[in-house]
């Protein structure tokens, strides 16, 4: 049996590409953006009630990341991307139907548009559903996986003076918080675990209008060069 889905909104996020987005929700509560329901969700009446709640659950679509063959094993970044495991052992994005879900912090609440944050969503992700985090029943004391028993051991970020002061400026015209959000991002280490890095070469990423580029004085530590305006 096949069924179809519409998305109920999308996210417009900071996360404008994949690399460097935290792997899994709530480790960069810096990381903003908005939910804008589409027709007919986006009149009011389907998230009255969700000014009481706090938390809630996404399920989305890994829309640049579907794929017509359906993989039964995958590789995980996380474990040096040279270990295979079960698909449903594994959060990655290679889903049998593109499905992920997030718990993400919801900051306010409007008609059409939810704000939301320690979002973990590329900018453009289709929302299928949203239902209210319900902590006696989502937290589970004795809970157990000895897969990912830990959350990822955090890296030093530094910043050079100039690059700072961009960070800065910039985060005034967004009106976001981008210093910390660029460093809990990095501090993830978003490269992959079976990369070594060298202090030559430099890594980059975009968040919001911005590129950020970084190198690694040494494979404990992340620097952050520039802040500059993306591109067009």
């Amino acid at each position: 049996m096949t069924y179809s889905v519409s998305p109920i909104g999308f996210v417009r996020s900071c996360f404008k590409e994949k690399f460097a987005i935290p792997r899994q929700p709530q480790l960069a509560p810096a990381a903003r953006g908005v939910l804008e329901l589409v027709a007919p969700f986006d009149q009011g009446d389907a998230v009255q009630g969700l000014e009481q709640v706090s938390h809630v659950w996404l399920l989305f679509l890994f829309h640049q990341a579907l794929e017509d063959k359906p993989r039964l094993k995958v590789r995980p970044p996380r474990l040096g991307g040279n270990k295979s495991m079960g698909v449903f052992a594994t959060r990655a994005t290679h889903r049998p139907n593109g499905i992920g879900q997030s718990v993400v912090k919801l900051d306010k609440v409007k008609a059409n548009r939810l704000f939301i944050s320690g979002i973990d969503l590329l900018d453009g992700t289709p929302i299928l559903d949203i239902k209210p985090y319900v902590p006696y029943a989502d937290i589970i004391a004795d809970a157990a996986n000895s897969i990912a028993s830990a959350a990822p051991q955090l890296i030093d970020v530094q910043w050079t003076d100039s690059a700072l002061k961009q960070a800065h400026t910039h985060a005034q015209r967004l009106d976001e918080p981008l210093v910390e959000l660029i460093e809990q991002c990095l501090a993830q280490d978003p490269r992959p675990a079976y990369q070594t890095p060298v202090p030559e070469r430099e890594y980059g990423a975009q968040f919001w209008d911005l590129d950020v580029r970084w190198h690694y004085p040494t494979p404990e530590q992340i620097r952050v060069l520039e802040v500059i305006p993306a591109e067009a």
